[in-house]
């Protein structure tokens, strides 16, 4: 089923990824379950086009059924921004942390100079959970059970969460997971990022809908998660050999070989995701939005955007 800007794709009976290709700077996936109930969205969309394409999908899918409630994944815009052309009537839910995250979030009320074009947001505003958890939470949806889990650390961001289907064995992994996309820690840990792969691993999934990128099934999945474990590695290896050579971030990601990771879509993320690194190491300050200047830098240029 196809819209402007993405394509519902099922995933187990009544429940879908929302893919939006090629899942670069601000371009998402999100998920949709079908209950008796009514539906349970996962994540919305960076911009007003955007969602209201994902939900006319949605509405499409399932008869114009009630969205009853929203999790949100993260607390990124691209994830969020759509929340406020939900119903009054949705509660959206998420970790602690993403609350926290949304209502601080300044790139809603205008982008930094990072990207060109510059995002078109449309008519969104910020809308926070309404519900949130720290550990864990479960929505019972007719004869669905829809599990909420934080991995209990930073990896993507503070508040990563998964939403679990485990009678479907279909998992939405949010940004925990890139699929042929340059994954993004800035906010977040590239330690806890690895560490969650093997979390991730142990829910044995069938069907997996990555934050950005294509589906995954079983067979894919192993391979997806050590194509990250390799990248996280290259971080974790190059701010080591960066620090210790009295390099800066910029510097060590311009003589950093990124090898298999070149091609990948956003691969100026290695300036960022340095800037944690060496940040967790010395336990400097480190301010997300100020790295942007050296990835710019990196790229020749703002970086590209296609929202």
């Amino acid at each position: 089923m196809s819209a402007q800007t993405g394509t519902l794709q099922p995933v187990a009976d009544g429940v879908y990824g929302w893919v939006q290709p090629d899942g670069s700077w601000w371009v998402n996936n999100a998920g949709v379950v079908a209950t008796d109930d009514g539906v349970v969205l996962i994540d919305t969309c960076a911009t007003e086009r955007r969602t209201r394409n994902l939900l006319r999908a949605v509405a499409e899918a399932t008869g114009g059924a009630p969205v009853r409630y929203a999790v949100n994944t993260h607390l990124h815009g691209d994830h969020t921004h759509g929340n406020s052309l939900l119903p009054e009537a949705t509660t959206i839910v998420a970790h602690e942390a993403t609350r926290e995250g949304i209502l601080a979030d300044t790139v809603i009320d205008g982008c930094p100079p990072a990207w060109h074009p510059l995002p078109d947001w449309g008519g969104v505003a910020r809308r926070a959970p309404g519900v949130t958890f720290r550990t864990a939470l479960t929505l019972h949806m007719g004869e669905r059970r829809i599990e909420l889990h934080h991995p209990g650390y930073a990896a993507h961001t503070p508040g990563d969460a998964v939403a679990w289907l485990p009678g479907e064995r279909v998992l939405f992994a949010g940004d925990l997971l890139f699929h042929q996309v340059t994954p993004l820690v800035f906010m977040g840990s590239p330690e806890g990022a690895l560490r969650s792969l093997d979390w991730i691993a142990a829910f044995e999934p069938e069907r997996v809908v990555p934050g950005h990128g294509p589906l995954i099934d079983a067979d894919t999945l192993p391979e997806v998660l050590d194509t990250h474990r390799r990248y996280y590695r290259l971080v974790v290896d190059t701010a080591e050999a960066g620090l210790r050579d009295g390099l800066t971030p910029l510097e060590a990601a311009r003589g950093c070989a990124l090898g298999e990771f070149g091609g990948l879509p956003d691969a100026e993320r290695i300036v960022l995701n340095l800037h944690r690194a060496y940040a967790d190491r010395t336990g400097g300050d480190f301010d997300p939005f100020g790295t942007f200047a050296d990835a710019i830098a990196y790229n020749g240029g703002p970086l590209p955007t296609r929202v």
